[in-house]
């Protein structure tokens, strides 16, 4: 690829448009349980508490932990590690301990299946037992919420009760069958009331957002500058506009955004129905293929703002074609990073490789996908914005569990997961994990960003009076929700849609009322649409 080539070659990315669209979603990575309607009474009366259980086998210390639930009765769980007791473990008799129990079990920590009988009749029997605690073993991989039965009027267990998922009771049986000693240390840590990571996260989105929107203003001032004069000059009343010929734009139409909604919308059901390792590396590959794509033309355009003579030798390659040294030192650069993220996308740190390469190809697909006015932009954000909300909240009434949730948290049996994510580590939580936003929020909001900051360069208008400036504003406030909503809702998944699409298209809209300007953002541009000619881009179908 030679530097001085027209940026079609950059259309490449555009390929993965439709799956980065697929993918609108803020979510924790984390831990959860199932709720359940429980009763209060007199020592029913505790908040659910996630728990960590640290382990040991024969002394040695697990480098894993395992998580559990607290019930909605029994005695507290200190909140740091140094102040709880470790304990050996033992099975009850009966394994379901729904009759008194047939051994002492002084100093240890009782393990129980669910079995049929009350909770706090579990509990009960444990305690009478001399159980220093009693840990639950579901018979499926949710934590479900331990609560009290109607005839359970005054409770008095002194001794912690939790529940553990199906796996972890099979790990620590696989030890204990084989005559290992077990011991085990419970605490429930506390989490920060705001998480800083979440603000990081929100900085990366809106900073890509305005990257994208101002790339040819930060990579080439002097040519942007005289691009956006000659377009003023041709602007008419009717708002007709022609782009820079050498630059191949795909604007999309009103068939092309609901066009794109569906196409998301059946490739999110492939996904669900569908999801395996194999599918997931397919998509890890198109996803390496196009943020090699991205971070190539982001570190050209930066090089070739500073040092202008360096895409001017060239070398001709099979099957390549010829291309400038530069271009062929930076290709094997971005090749080198991609596959080293690739092969180590597992890691604790390949969170960074895989934000960097996400963000360089959303840049790149901001600069070649494009909305033409308002109206495109109204019919594209609506159908995103309830594409979103029924993917998230109602599909778990259709397929009982929610599909975008699912399909962004990849498929468990092999740990691999969708790589359309922008994530950071949960660096000041005690429990880890991610906070998540799906490239489709945005992508989808960077389209609308991306044309109002053109406007405003066309129009000349100074930032306080324009609508970029008012709109990332907007962006950023949405964003602020969603991840209040996340808050509120205790980590569940939210559409990130819900809370920007109103804070974004919605402002746009009041904005251009309030100014007298609705009507031509709505019509802007809609003259060159019907009268283009073979040497203007053709809007996407």
């Amino acid at each position: 690829m030679s530097s001085s080539d027209p940026p079609r070659h950059r259309c490449s990315a555009v390929v993965l448009f439709l799956l980065l669209l697929g993918f609108s979603v803020a979510v924790a990575d984390d831990v959860s349980w199932t709720e359940d309607s429980s009763l209060e009474s007199p020592g029913c009366t505790n908040k659910f508490q996630m728990v960590k259980i640290l382990n040991w086998v024969d002394g040695v210390e697990s480098d894993d932990f395992l998580t559990g639930l607290t019930a909605q009765f029994g005695a507290s769980l200190p909140s740091d590690a140094d102040q709880g007791v470790r304990s050996p473990v033992a099975f009850v008799h009966p394994l379901d301990s729904c009759s008194n129990l047939s051994s002492r079990l002084d100093g240890h920590i009782a393990l129980s299946i669910r079995g049929n009988c009350a909770f706090t009749e579990k509990a009960k029997h444990a305690e009478a037992a001399g159980a220093s605690a009693l840990l639950v073993i579901n018979d499926k991989e949710d934590l479900d919420e331990m609560g009290c039965m109607e005839k359970d009027t005054s409770l008095n267990v002194s001794i912690p009760v939790l529940m553990i998922s199906k796996s972890s009771g099979d790990a620590l049986n696989r030890s204990m069958v084989e005559n290992k000693s077990v011991e085990l240390l419970l605490y429930a840590p506390s989490r920060p009331a705001v998480d800083l990571t979440a603000g990081l996260l929100l900085l990366m989105a809106v900073g890509t957002v305005v990257v994208a929107s101002l790339w040819s203003d930060l990579t080439d001032p002097d040519q942007a500058n005289e691009s956006y004069s000659i377009l003023a000059k041709e602007f008419t009343g009717a708002g007709t506009r022609k782009d820079d010929p050498e630059k191949e734009i795909l604007d999309i139409s009103v068939t092309g955004a609901v066009f794109f909604i569906v196409t998301a919308s059946i490739f999110l059901l492939l996904l669900f129905y569908f999801m395996s390792s194999w599918f997931v590396w397919v998509l890890t590959i198109f996803f390496c293929i196009g943020g090699m794509q991205g971070l190539h033309n982001i570190i050209t355009a930066v090089l070739l703002r500073k040092w202008r003579h360096l895409g001017r030798k060239s070398v001709k390659l099979p099957l390549l074609g010829t291309m400038s040294w530069m271009s062929l030192l930076v290709n094997i650069f971005c090749l080198s990073f991609a596959v080293f993220w690739f092969i180590k996308r597992h890691t604790s740190y390949a969170w960074a490789g895989q934000d960097i390469l996400g963000i360089c190809l959303m840049i790149t697909a901001l600069q070649v996908v494009r909305l033409p006015n308002i109206k495109v932009a109204t019919v594209l954000l609506c159908c995103a914005f309830v594409y979103d909300i029924f993917w998230v909240f109602i599909s778990p009434l259709i397929f009982h569990e929610s599909v975008m949730i699912v399909v962004a948290q990849g498929d468990s049996s092999s740990g691999e997961s969708i790589p359309m994510l922008l994530r950071i580590p949960r660096f000041f939580d005690p429990w880890g994990g991610y906070d998540m936003i799906g490239f489709g929020d945005i992508l989808f909001p960077g389209l609308l960003i991306s044309f109002a900051s053109r406007y405003d360069k066309i129009k000349k208008r100074v930032i306080s009076s324009g609508y970029f400036l008012w709109l990332t504003i907007g962006y950023g406030v949405g964003l602020l929700l969603t991840y209040l909503g996340l808050y509120l809702m205790d980590g569940h998944g939210q559409p990130a849609l819900l809370y920007i699409v109103p804070c974004t298209l919605g402002l746009a809209v009041i904005l251009g009322l309030i100014r007298g300007e609705l009507k031509e953002l709505w019509n802007y541009g809609i003259e060159e649409s019907e009268n283009h000619t073979p040497e203007d881009p053709l809007p996407v179908a």
